[in-house]
């Protein structure tokens, strides 16, 4: 299925290339355009005001997938010739302890081939996957000893509207967890531990699920991934749903921190199972059965996100609420400003 997603005119200036921090504001002070489902009437005001629109009993639910710097360089190797030096290697999705599919910049990579990152580490380009650019690599390491050298070797994956390559702890929530999204789930970015205690203190439910978020943009416009092509694991602790459960018996809401939280969620609803994989593609006809609201950064043109955000709201009053976040000056992207959509 190709993705129908709302296109408009982004200007440049708009795309927000500085942490919040690095414009002199907190995390969490950053703007927020706030959505009626029901008329889409829009209001406008700052994240830490969240605790305003939310009730006792409403259940927030964020996604603590860690960042981990998914850009490695490598030599090339093949037949124990050096074919090529500085070779780019973006990791897009964990397949087991050792394996990857990851996207590496550089043509005529072949099966068979091999990788080599550090004296300690290398890996072997295994297979193709079909009908992608992606190849399976079986690294020399595995579990935590991988994980351990990536952070050591990588840098986070940025794209052409971040200008300077910040460090790590730009690209992390602050309740960030289990290592594994190669991009960072940023919705949950402007969230600060005073903000998370406010909306507690107000006797707002907190709880957290993992969706390890994959390889978005693989560089080349032939290689367009729909939502069903973009495989992500996620995990749901069997208390969070219990909670979940309780939370809708009692007629509160459950909103979702960004699209991971969202597609996690509904397709354990859809499907029964809490730990696996999800390819689910979310639109208008999808009748949501979790979320009842969602917390959620600007998406850029044609995103697959916008065809998510329209099961929440039609796409007449989406479209109309980002023409006015426009004007308004809104930033987009991971950096950038929030929408509540409730």
């Amino acid at each position: 299925m190709v993705a129908k997603a709302l296109d408009f005119y982004l200007p440049n200036e708009l795309n927000a290339s500085l942490p919040p921090e690095k414009r002199g504001i907190r995390r969490d002070h950053v703007r927020m355009m706030v959505l009626d489902r029901s008329n889409g009437k829009p209001e406008h005001d700052l994240f830490f005001h969240l605790p305003h629109y939310l009730q006792p009993g409403d259940l927030v639910i964020l996604n603590n997938s860690r960042t981990i710097p998914a850009v490695l360089q490598a030599k090339y190797f093949s037949n124990a010739v050096q074919i090529a030096a500085n070779v780019e290697v973006r990791l897009a999705r964990r397949l087991t302890e050792d394996t990857w599919e990851a996207l590496v910049v550089q043509p005529h990579v072949k099966i068979g081939g091999t990788l080599i990152f550090s004296p300690e580490l290398s890996a072997v380009v295994t297979s193709v996957k079909e009908n992608s650019p992606l190849l399976i690599l079986k690294f020399t390491k595995k579990g935590t000893d991988l994980l351990n050298i990536i952070y050591t070797l990588g840098e986070p994956i940025r794209y052409e509207y971040i200008h300077h390559p910040w460090e790590l702890e730009y690209y992390q929530t602050v309740f960030a967890s289990h290592p594994g999204s190669v991009e960072m789930p940023s919705a949950g970015r402007a969230f600060s531990w005073e903000l998370l205690f406010t909306l507690m203190q107000k006797r707002v439910q907190i709880d957290f699920i993992q969706l390890h978020t994959g390889l978005s943009y693989l560089l080349d416009d032939r290689w367009h991934q729909t939502p069903e092509e973009n495989e992500e694991e996620y995990h749901i602790p069997l208390q969070t749903m219990q909670k979940i459960h309780e939370t809708k018996a009692a007629g509160k809401r459950v909103i979702a921190v960004g699209t991971t939280v969202v597609r996690a969620l509904e397709t354990a609803a859809t499907s029964g199972i809490l730990s696996g994989v999800t390819n689910l593609y979310i639109n208008h006809h999808f009748p949501l059965k979790v979320a009842d609201g969602i917390i959620t950064g600007f998406h850029e043109p044609k995103a697959s996100h916008l065809d998510m955000l329209s099961a929440f709201i039609s796409e007449q009053h989406l479209l109309h609420a980002y023409t006015q976040a426009i004007d308004a000056g809104y930033l987009w992207h991971e950096f950038g400003d929030m929408n509540l959509i409730i």
